[in-house]
């Protein structure tokens, strides 16, 4: 192992849910505005999930005001307070592009059932 993935392993957080595409998320994000710091919540549909190590982010879709709206997060970035999942999605795919086409009830996820 080199030295940068040994420093990057050292920064990575381990108290990180687990959670993959098709998840309700709910994102805890610090936001900085002149000297205050507050803490904004940001839930929606996790539609994608990329894992490089330190470098790993995961993009969340919610419908804002009638209009889809995607923000991708640095998953080991000190902005991001804490991740909720809310509900485990039932999907077949890792990468659910296709929502981005779809609106209203058809955009739907179903909930996985626990048994």
């Amino acid at each position: 192992m080199n030295i940068v993935d040994q420093i990057g392993n050292e920064q990575m957080k381990q108290d990180l849910p687990d959670f993959k595409g098709g998840d309700t998320l709910r994102v805890h994000v610090k936001i900085v505005e002149g000297d205050k710091q507050r803490i904004q919540v940001y839930q929606g549909v996790c539609i994608k999930r990329v894992n490089r190590g330190i470098g790993s982010t995961f993009t969340v879709r919610k419908i804002s005001g009638g209009m889809g709206v995607e923000r991708i997060f640095p998953l080991h970035s000190p902005m991001v307070d804490k991740i909720e999942v809310l509900m485990v999605g039932r999907v077949r795919r890792a990468k659910l592009y296709y929502l981005r086409k779809l609106q209203g009830k058809a955009a739907r996820i179903r909930e996985k059932r626990q048994n």
